[in-house]
């Protein structure tokens, strides 16, 4: 009956773990550990033949609930949940590359992703970075050591878009693994398990929370894959915390009505900001301007909830701006019901070479905005006359 359900129904019935209360909402398991009835049952639970919950480290029925529900949103086997997007996107590496494997990665990611990748050098893996979405520089960038290709589409904070079922073929042609940071789309607006990747990773921080409460992270994928991940997950002490998890599950059930508003505003934003005279250039996957428009029309369900810009000028006029706004947020986090504003060239890639970030188009005019559920009259007001300054 499950897999007849439009996704708006899964988001909030695909799975439950019930008790014998018959709570209507999904209960919520704070406990670290869970009693058996006698020896040979907890042998059976710790052995995996038979299921069950033994530790929360390992296994807990609400963060349960909560993976399952996306994996059944990404159109997976099966998910495992982590205690952060880093975390999600770490224990993806480390599950798949050992000393000797090498990663290829787009340049266009997120700044603290860059430096993990970075680290993974310390351990012995090789890494060649490539524009994201030049499919011949993936393909020559293959070498006979070769495990995993990584990008995230759309990117932080360009919005520009790979072909997933196209960079998949030329991987799986070889016997790479893909593994897509989805955390931008979110599995509502694009599946990338749909469009043969192997992988599909989300910051469950950021649009499945969709207030800024709690960090969470996410690996959807195959049921052998998953399995993969989970080992390392559950040794690496990576896991979810039951709590989180419960507000995740929240977050999911709300999702579809959030992010369809956020989405119809942020492409209402975009196309007033590309037509004011302070602004220089608008980067959003929506745009009928966007150079990859029509991919992005089969990929996507639309355009997302993050745009970024760059204001005439350079980082002086980025700063007023910000310093400036009343309605929007001035932080690092994204997919918030409440408007958010970034300068990227000093905050979320503050660390990445600032020849890197340049190369990248992050320059010192750049500034993200992640579109809440404000009344796009307000932001744009907002906008308006804090650009009027610069």
């Amino acid at each position: 009956m499950v897999k007849k359900l439009h996704p708006e129904t899964l988001a909030i019935r695909g799975f439950k773990e019930q008790t014998s209360y018959n709570e209507h909402n999904q209960a919520l398991f704070l406990t670290s550990s869970f009693t058996y009835p006698d020896s040979a049952t907890a042998e059976s639970l710790f052995l995996g033949e038979k299921e069950g919950y033994t530790y929360s480290r390992t296994a807990n029925p609400t963060v349960t609930t909560f993976a399952k529900r996306v994996a059944l949103l990404e159109g997976a086997e099966a998910a495992q949940a982590t205690a952060t997007g880093m975390a999600a996107i770490q224990a993806t590496f480390l599950s798949f590359l050992k000393a000797g494997d090498h990663l290829v990665v787009s340049r266009s990611i997120f700044g603290t992703t860059v430096g993990l990748v970075n680290s993974l050098t310390n351990f012995g893996i090789e890494v060649t970075y490539v524009p994201l979405i030049d499919l011949n520089a993936w393909q020559e960038a293959i070498q006979p050591n070769t495990k995993m290709f990584f990008f995230e589409t759309p990117s932080n904070p360009l919005g520009e878009v790979v072909d997933i079922a196209a960079l998949s073929k030329i991987a799986h042609e070889k016997d790479i693994l893909v593994a897509v940071d989805n955390s931008f789309c979110s599995p509502i607006l694009q599946q990338p398990i749909q469009l043969d990747a192997d992988l599909s990773i989300q910051s469950a921080t950021k649009l499945i929370d969709g207030q800024g409460r709690v960090f969470g992270g996410v690996v959807s994928g195959s049921q052998v894959l998953i399995n993969d991940v989970f080992a390392h997950v559950k040794t690496a002490g990576q896991v979810l915390s039951p709590f989180n998890a419960w507000v995740l599950i929240s977050g999911l059930e709300t999702i579809f009505v959030r992010v369809e508003r956020q989405c119809q505003s942020a492409l209402a934003l975009a196309e007033w900001l590309e037509k004011h005279p302070k602004v220089e250039k608008v980067f959003y996957p929506g745009l009928k301007s966007h150079p990859q428009y029509d991919l992005i029309q089969k990929q996507q369900k639309a355009g997302g909830i993050v745009l970024s810009f760059r204001a005439k000028g350079g980082k002086e006029e980025a700063w007023k701006l910000v310093n400036n706004v009343k309605l929007f947020s001035t932080t690092g986090n994204l997919g918030d019901v409440r408007s958010i504003i970034t300068h990227p060239f000093t905050t979320t890639h503050c660390k990445v070479d600032p020849k890197v970030k340049i190369e990248s188009g992050i320059t010192e005019n750049l500034i993200r905005v992640s579109v809440g559920l404000e009344h796009i009259d307000d932001l744009k007001q907002d906008l308006e006359e804090t650009l009027n300054l610069i």
